[in-house]
């Protein structure tokens, strides 16, 4: 079948020709759709679950919301982990899918298990979050004129902006920071109520009953049905004007009671105003401490630059077609395009520059331009059938699954096949006839000369029939070399987790390049020598080649002849870089590069979101005095839809950064943040800090629950006791060298006002527990009474003691319960119903797998990450002592990190049997396949070499580098192994023979190695965005390249004979016997 193919692209070029063109064009369409992301999505499907019960305490929220909310999940399926915070109001639920499941029947069997499984307290509904790790791709913040005010900014935010915004295909969710949530407040004065006998509960329902519409069905009038409506609602108008809203008027006139035939008014016993509901967050931006701003949150299974551009549009029709009041626009600050777009411009130099590397290795070793074409010609061929297969397959394109892509691996098999064509092409004419002979011979079946179809007789001239050998020749070792490149990556193919979603679209791009390659290689490759190549090549070895093969004998001999000790240096130098490997040290993945900073600020759990705000404000401030800083935004708290889990002692920092090269010479990210980590010292007391990065953050915690890259969970029933666990699990951590970010989230100590209600005493003046209750919510925290309308906006009315009768223990003791008596209402203290105590307990509850846990979070910066952890987890079991029923585990980089080296230890071995089994196929000889692998160690060392030099440490990026040579190495030792066998069946001894094999392989060994070599050396080199995770692979691959093809020529072909024996010392060694040996090599 292969030989047909052949025979059609030799004998029908111009069709050949007109496929590419065509293959080309659907290319290039096929690369204008191509969606591309900076990075992969690492996370597996997570959705977050929330419940808000304002008032509550975590406890409170922890077993009436949380706990239920836990047990009602539990059945869905796919469900990997169910993790969950509470807090002071908000129940913060996250259930991890395992990797695999579908996001839309993940969020369908979640829907399903709320509705059929959990039944809430007071009515509570249960919220699934629209958030996604990955899914934050706008940020903006909302600017309006001098006096505007934070809550006409908020109200156009929510009842416009987020309206809009949700319309845009693709955005599931838009979280709103900042600014204050209008409400109307109604704030009772108690004595009044007291001197016009009205009670609380009274003026609640008074509100309420005065806001209702009612129906009277309908009458008839003549021939016409007309509907009848009370009309009582209190009505704006439907003014569209934001800032108008009621006159406060029309909640004051709402009669309560009469007095002695006088009316009451709520004018008469509160003060209504234009407030806004208890803040829950804050957002800050530059110099501004308040402002407005929005995260717009798109679908995680659809393509950022698509939702990315439709919210653009969006935005500019927003701002530009009156929608807005006058003077109030939409600032973008944050794109995830403009990410995109630096890490593709990174790996699009990387890539057109290793191409031009690789097109000037064939140049220079084929000493002929056209040789190069040809080869450099299946790179566009590959990448465009990868990305073909890309989009039929609806599959994304990123930095690593283009940009770690060797090209000069990728075009092996088309060197081999050009370097064969070159060296029939150019052999002597006694060497050329033999070839053809051996061709009418049916050596490589009939001889297609003499074939015909229905176009006529084929011309066939000796110079296609010498490509036709020449394809022939390689085919086996080609197929089979490709085959065992693909089986090389059959660990990545099997990888789970974060390090599964992050490689695995690599190796199936990988695997498309290589298909394409080979298909090119056959096809296009034939064809254009055909057209390309000169007619009489009189040259075949460049002045390079020449040079390097003069160099390369006689050292050759000499390894030869002293074979052993050759040998043993060669054993040594495994032993020597083995040594060196053990002390590079270990982490999961180099850090990828967003050019920003996410610095998390962590005050005492028990502060107020005031007293935090002055120190918000000055860290802002901070940052802003750094001109490496384009803006500084600021989250203080949490959102009004309690979709970030935090409270008030958190305060999170985005700080977008100048691209590097506009830094002042010698300045790095890495100095920045320890200038930062020494100013916050100097200035913050009781505050720990953490540095990381926008999606990076989103994803540390997503994945392991905690807000730290690396976490471990002190896991128990008691919270007193996994906080003493957590300080002297600290105490030995802050000893460990390299360990930074370090700090407990403490749980315990937040103030809680206790008022419990004494039975017997209430039920004395006829009052049950939910009575008191209720007057205690109004009182202090408030009670909605009902909803006003403006336009088509809602806004609640809230009534509330004035602040002088609930800001102290002793107003909350004075506050003045109603009860009936026979002379009408009477009043008693709240202290004379319930006793009020101060006391503390938990300010947050973290949970996993049905149990409590305290996580101590930290960082490592300036060593490696197991090593670092190695000795902290060495530190800890020895001086740490857990109480029964208590355990500690280690979350985040780390546990992602042992987890693929787990893997990896189990695939590897397979992957290399697998290797073994190709390889017999092909040789049908256990030893030939022994000498085939030899070339893998000593690349290998040439990887690890690589990292030593560089000063990088083993990580899962890196050991796809290592991966990745196997192919290639198995590829030169294949060759050595197939020019042995050809040479030695010529009759020559084995030194001989292996002396020829050897040498007349240099060149395509080097040509091949090279290329994969040179084609990462730009991105093993490159510092830019998007460059970190693609340099330990491509510093291995380069390495492995380099120092591999020497050990291989050299001391491979020394190892072979000691394994082969000699048939004796001397053998032919005169021209025609050399010339003998080299006609089908």
């Amino acid at each position: 079948m292969l030989k047909a193919l052949l025979s059609f692209g030799l004998t029908r070029r111009p069709i050949v020709l007109l496929c590419l063109l065509v293959f080309i064009g659907a290319g290039l369409i096929a690369f204008s759709k191509l969606n591309i992301e900076a990075y992969p999505n690492p996370a597996p499907v997570i959705l977050e679950i929330t419940a808000q019960a304002p008032g509550l305490s975590a406890e409170e929220m922890e077993r009436y919301y949380t706990i239920p909310l836990e047990v009602g999940l539990a059945p869905t399926p796919g469900v990997n982990v169910i993790r969950s915070t509470s807090f002071y109001g908000l129940s913060f639920v996250r259930v991890v899918f395992q990797y695999g499941v579908d996001y839309y029947f993940a969020l369908t069997q979640t829907a399903i298990n709320l509705q059929q499984n959990v039944s809430l307290p007071n009515n509570v509904q249960p919220t699934i979050q629209g958030t996604s790790l990955v899914g934050e791709i706008f940020r903006y913040q909302l600017v309006g004129p001098p006096n505007f005010g934070l809550t006409n900014l908020r109200t156009v935010q929510d009842w416009i902006l987020q309206r809009r915004l949700l319309t845009v295909p693709g955005v599931v969710q838009v979280n709103t920071w900042g600014g204050t949530t209008k409400q109307y407040d109604v704030e009772v004065d108690l004595h009044k109520l007291d001197a016009y006998s009205v009670t609380l509960p009274q003026v609640i329902a008074a509100i309420g009953n005065a806001n209702v519409n009612v129906g009277g069905r309908t009458i008839n009038m003549g021939q016409q049905s007309v509907n009848v409506r009370g009309v009582g609602l209190m009505d704006s108008g439907g003014s569209a004007d934001l800032t108008q809203g009621y006159k406060v008027g029309d909640i004051e006139n709402v009669l309560l009671s009469q007095s002695n035939g006088v009316p009451v008014f709520v004018r008469d016993v509160a003060r209504v105003s234009v407030g806004h509901v208890p803040r829950l967050g804050k957002a800050g931006r530059d110099k501004e401490n308040d402002v407005v701003a929005a995260i717009v949150i798109m679908n995680r299974t659809l393509h950022t630059n698509d939702v990315v551009a439709r919210v653009r549009a969006e935005v500019d029709k927003i701002n530009n077609d009156g929608s807005l009041p006058p003077g109030v626009k939409l600032v973008p600050f944050y794109d995830r395009t403009t990410l995109v777009s630096v890490t593709t411009t990174t790996v699009l130099h990387n890539l057109v520059f290793g191409c031009l590397l690789i097109f000037f290795i064939q140049w220079l070793f084929l000493g002929d331009l056209r040789s190069a074409i040809i080869v450099g010609a299946n790179i566009p061929f590959a990448l465009f059938f990868s990305i073909i297969i890309l989009v039929v397959r609806n599959e994304d394109a990123n930095l690593l699954s283009v940009g770690a892509v060797d090209f000069g691996i990728i075009v092996d098999a088309a060197v081999i096949l050009v370097e064969k064509i070159y060296r029939n092409v150019q052999a002597r004419p006694q060497q050329r006839r033999g070839l053809l002979q051996q061709l009418a011979a049916g050596q490589w079946g009939p001889d297609p000369a003499g074939e015909t179809d229905a176009s006529g007789p084929q011309t066939w001239t000796d110079r296609l029939r010498l490509i036709l050998i020449s394809a022939l020749q390689i085919n086996k070792a080609v197929l089979f070399s490709t085959a065992i490149i693909v089986a090389a990556f059959i660990p990545l193919f099997t990888m789970q987790g974060v390090e599964g979603q992050i490689f695995a679209p690599m190796a199936r791009t990988y695997a498309y390049a290589l298909v394409g390659a080979l298909i090119a290689t056959f096809t296009v490759t034939p064809c254009l020598a055909s057209l390309l190549l000169p007619e009489h090549i009189s040259e075949v070895e460049t002045a390079v080649v020449r040079a390097l093969r003069s160099t390369y004998t006689p050292v050759l001999r000499w390894s030869l002849t002293y074979r052993r000790f050759t040998v043993a240096m060669g054993l040594l130098f495994l032993a020597v870089t083995g040594f060196l490997g053990l002390r590079l040290g270990g982490e999961f993945l180099p850090t990828l590069e967003e050019g920003n900073l996410w610095i998390r600020a962590t005050m005492p759990p028990t502060i107020s979101l005031e007293a935090g705000m002055p120190i918000v404000d000055r860290i802002r401030e901070i940052l802003l005095r750094h001109p490496e800083a384009i803006t500084v935004v600021s989250q203080h708290g949490r959102p009004d839809n309690g979709s970030d889990a935090a409270g008030f002692f958190n305060a999170e920092f985005f700080v977008p950064l100048k691209p590097f090269e506009e830094w002042a010479k010698g300045r790095t990210k890495a100095k920045l943040i320890d200038e930062l980590q020494a100013e916050f010292a100097n200035e913050f007391t009781g505050i720990g800090f953490n540095f990381s990065q926008y999606i990076q953050d989103n994803v540390e915690e997503g994945i392991s629950g905690v807000k730290g890259a690396n976490s471990i969970k002190i896991i128990g029933r008691d919270l007193a006791t996994l906080e003493q666990i957590a300080r002297q699990a600290m105490r030995e951590m802050s000893q460990v060298r390299g360990v930074a970010d370090l700090g407990v989230f403490w749980v315990l100590g937040q103030p809680n006002l206790n008022i419990k209600v004494d039975r017997e005493k209430a039920a004395r003046y006829g009052l049950n527990v939910s009575d008191l209750n209720m007057v205690i919510q109004a009182a202090l925290g408030g009670t909605v009474a009902t909803t006003l309308l403006e336009s088509d906006r809602q806004f609640n009315v809230t009534v509330r003691l004035a602040p002088e009768y609930r800001n102290s223990i002793e107003a909350v003791n004075n506050i003045k319960v109603g009860v009936q008596t026979d002379n009408g209402n009477a009043y008693i203290p709240l202290s004379d119903l319930a006793s009020i105590t101060l006391d503390t307990g938990a300010s947050y509850i973290f949970r996993e797998r049905n149990q409590r846990f305290v996580p101590l979070k930290f960082s490592v910066r300036g060593r490696d990450l197991a090593s670092a952890v190695a000795e902290a987890q060495e530190r800890i079991a020895r001086n740490v002592t857990l109480p029964t029923g208590y355990r500690i585990e280690w979350a985040g980089e780390f546990e992602s990190l042992q987890q693929a080296k787990n893997r990896l230890a189990v695939i590897l071995p397979i992957t290399l049997a697998l290797i073994m089994m190709l390889l017999y196929g092909m040789f049908n000889s256990f030893r030939d396949c022994l000498m085939a692998l030899l070339g893998i160690p000593f690349a290998v060392c040439g990887g690890i070499l690589g990292l030593y030099v560089s000063g990088l440490a083993f990580s899962i990026s890196a050991a796809i580098g290592f991966i990745s040579l196997f192919g290639v190495s198995v590829m030169s030792g294949i060759l050595i192994v197939n020019g042995y066998r050809q040479v030695a069946a010529t009759g020559l001894d084995t030194v001989e023979a292996m002396f020829h094999a050897a040498e007349q392989q240099m060149r395509p060994i080097l040509m091949m190695t090279l290329s994969a070599c040179i084609g990462l050396l730009p991105a093993a080199i490159s510092t830019g965005i998007g460059s970190q995770v693609q340099r330990p692979l491509a510093t291995v691959v380069v390495g492995g390249m380099l120092v591999g093809p020497i050990m291989l020529l050299l001391v491979v072909p020394a190892l072979q004979i000691l394994f082969l024996g000699r048939r004796g010392e001397a053998g032919p060694r005169t021209p025609q016997a050399r010339g003998h040996a080299e006609v089908d090599t």
